[in-house]
């Protein structure tokens, strides 16, 4: 079988079962779980060094020839970098990429995302005029199945949080949900989220054409070429060992898919990624879909958990099973991934989708009755919240990351373009936290990524809430007050790892997270402490805020020099902003002077790393300042209302 233009797995004939009813689909499924499947091999072959040879020199090397690599590579060429060095350790696409679905959409539930998968469309859809080659894009649109009234409050609210961007997005009805997909079982179905725009790119094809494209505009791509070793020499630079021989270059970037691990293992880093399996289904070409004679739009049946496209003339099936029957590859966490692993795939496992095939069976009843040609298992790569590592590593010089996408197809356009623009201007075009690498910290521990990863793969199609809260792998950092404000009724949210009492349950309140887009059990609470802090005194748990100090005689200089506000005098504090050489804000801190070279300063508990980041990146290398991050040593409770000054006289 082929698919997507690559060979993906082939399966005897007599495994094509025909789907009549429930019984008949787990017994057909069955049968394809016990026939083997034949893989293309991506192990590392000896390599003829005098063959090829590799550049002794580069300004920027991107490790991995994936669509994420292939992406950066492509921008940073496009954007006037020289000298950039793609290495792939076998071939292009051979990780995620290879056997990704391929799926694209201008939709994604947080407000700032959306822009990564809006530039991806944007790009893909002018790729081919540009460099010749055909990515197979498709583009019938996307509706997201709405079966309660819940689920269309939560349309609309996705609409709310749309409106100010251009991509395309409505609310629609049964009437046209029918018109747009006439094979659907209407049953039940309230409505729809419709973005037109939506549908799929050949990802095999796609990573092709941005490679032509970096090459094009001058980047250099080495396959077969397996990066064993690194480490940052005394002038600042990178020396990146291979298979091929060794290369010296300013910044380098893990672009390694599944691999990342590894290779952030290389320069003594953890990353909190892990693998988990993911499968899905493609069918034989349905007569519904051949009669019809024009594409039909991609599904996505939420309550049913899966998603659905057109494949040819079949229909290729995606599920997300939920968090107890997901499979993390917990083997690669602690030995590795295996070393010739790459266009290989796990074994068919049909029992922890069967439920969701049935729901796609009700829901689609040409499905139903379809024969199944193919069935896909491979990785892909999770961090804690399902959002990908994209920047600059704090800690490291010139260490960048654009790895752990879970949905790297959609996202790698605009991937590419936001760190080649971060890479080549020495400053983000807009902040992004939501996949910053900053965000993470030593509390990302192994058992922590392993639980929030198998939680958000498992609720990938649930409802989201406004202030959602999940609670898998907490609590990860408590302050000294946690266990004295858990007896007292708290009601904690996560920040940054942090346990933070959003509210307080008192006897008779409702207690626990009770998520709803309307009023819920924590309004009348925050009212009245709102009142209890407005009219008389209240206590507040400020440890998460992330502080850092900074000593030497130069830091005058350098506080002056980093943010657009006069340098307090000592003893005092003023609230300073953290500018970029554009002018734009990078961060607000509190700044306070402790002494004359002493000075103590205040962010954000989600701005920890990030600021850190900024203000080690920019230290003078040849000034008496030092950095420090004392966020864990310090605890801090803030006190305020009109009778604060009484609290504070009667502990004083």
């Amino acid at each position: 079988r082929v698919v997507l233009g690559k060979v993906i797995c082939c399966l005897q004939p007599s495994t094509v079962g025909m789907w009549r009813t429930r019984t008949s689909l787990r017994f057909s499924l069955s049968r394809i779980a016990s026939y083997g499947v034949r893989f293309h091999s991506t192990s590392l072959a000896p390599v003829d060094r005098r063959r090829f040879r590799i550049k002794e020199t580069a300004s920027v090397v991107v490790i991995g020839g994936g669509a994420v690599g292939t992406s950066l590579a492509y921008h940073l060429a496009k954007g006037g970098v020289s000298d950039v060095v793609l290495l792939e350790k076998t071939e292009l696409t051979a990780g995620s990429t290879w056997l990704a679905a391929g799926v694209t959409t201008f939709f994604n539930p947080g407000v700032n995302m959306k822009k990564f998968h809006y530039d991806s469309i944007k790009l893909y859809q002018q790729l081919e005029e540009e460099t010749g080659q055909s990515v197979g894009l498709h583009c019938p649109g996307s509706i997201r199945l709405a079966t309660t009234s819940e689920r269309m409050t939560e349309f609309q609210y996705q609409m709310q949080r749309n409106n100010w961007h251009p991509n395309p997005q409505s609310l629609i009805g049964p009437t046209e949900i029918a018109g747009l997909c006439p094979i659907l079982n209407m049953d039940g179905i309230v409505g729809g989220l419709y973005n037109p725009g939506d549908g799929h790119v050949d990802p095999y094809l796609l990573t092709q054409a941005l490679a032509i494209g970096a090459r094009k505009y001058g980047a250099t791509i080495q396959t077969n070429c397996g990066v064993i070793g690194m480490k940052q020499l005394s002038s600042g630079e990178w020396q990146i060992d291979t298979n091929l021989g060794a290369l010296k270059a300013k910044h380098v970037v893990n672009a390694a898919g599944f691999w990342a691990q590894e290779v952030g293992r290389m320069v003594g880093i953890e990353l909190p990624l892990v693998a988990l399996q993911h499968q899905y289904v493609v069918t034989d070409p349905v007569p519904e879909l051949v009669a019809l004679q024009r594409e039909i739009p991609c599904l996505r049946d939420l309550d049913g958990s899966y998603a659905l496209r057109q494949e040819c003339n079949g229909l290729l099936v995606g599920p997300y099973e939920n968090p107890e029957k997901v499979h993390l590859q917990e083997e690669w966490v602690e030995s590795g991934v295996p070393p010739n692993f790459g266009k290989e795939m796990f074994d068919i496992d049909i029992d922890r989708i069967a439920h969701h095939l049935e729901m796609a069976a009700e829901r689609i009843p040409s499905f139903a009755n379809a024969g199944i040609s193919q069935v896909i298992c491979g990785p892909i790569t999770y961090s804690p919240d399902s959002n990908a590592m994209v920047g600059l590593w704090q800690g490291l010089s010139n260490y960048w990351l654009a790895c752990g996408f879970s949905y790297g197809i959609v996202q790698a356009g605009g991937a590419g373009k936001y760190l080649a623009s971060w890479m080549i201007n020495g400053e983000p075009p807009y902040q992004l936290i939501e996949v910053d690498a900053a965000r993470y910290g030593s509390w990302t521990t192994k058992n922590y990524t392993a639980a929030k990863a198998r939680e958000s793969y498992g609720l990938n199609t649930s409802i989201v809430y406004p202030k959602e809260e999940r609670s898998a792998g907490r609590p990860a950092r408590v302050s000294g007050a946690y266990e004295a404000m858990k007896q007292r009724g708290a009601e904690f949210g996560f920040y940054s790892g942090w346990e933070q009492p959003n509210w307080f349950a008192l006897p008779g309140d409702e207690k626990g997270y009770v998520p709803s887009f309307r009023r819920t059990n924590w309004f009348a609470p925050v009212g009245r402490e709102s009142e209890l802090v407005r009219e008389r005194v209240g206590i507040i748990d400020l440890s998460p805020f992330g502080k850092s100090e900074i000593r030497g005689q130069d830091s005058v200089d350098f506080i002056d020099s980093m943010f657009a506000n006069v340098v307090p005098k000592v003893g005092k504090t003023n609230i300073s902003h953290l500018i970029t050489p554009r002018g734009k804000t990078c961060a607000e801190m509190t700044v306070s002077r402790l002494s004359n070279d002493h000075f103590y300063l205040v962010t954000g508990s989600g701005s920890e790393q990030h600021d850190q980041r900024w203000l080690e990146q920019h230290k003078p290398s040849d000034g008496d300042v030092t950095i420090v991050n004392v966020t864990d040593d310090y605890g801090c409770l803030g006190i305020a209302g009109p009778l604060s000054r009484e609290v504070i006289a009667s502990l004083t």
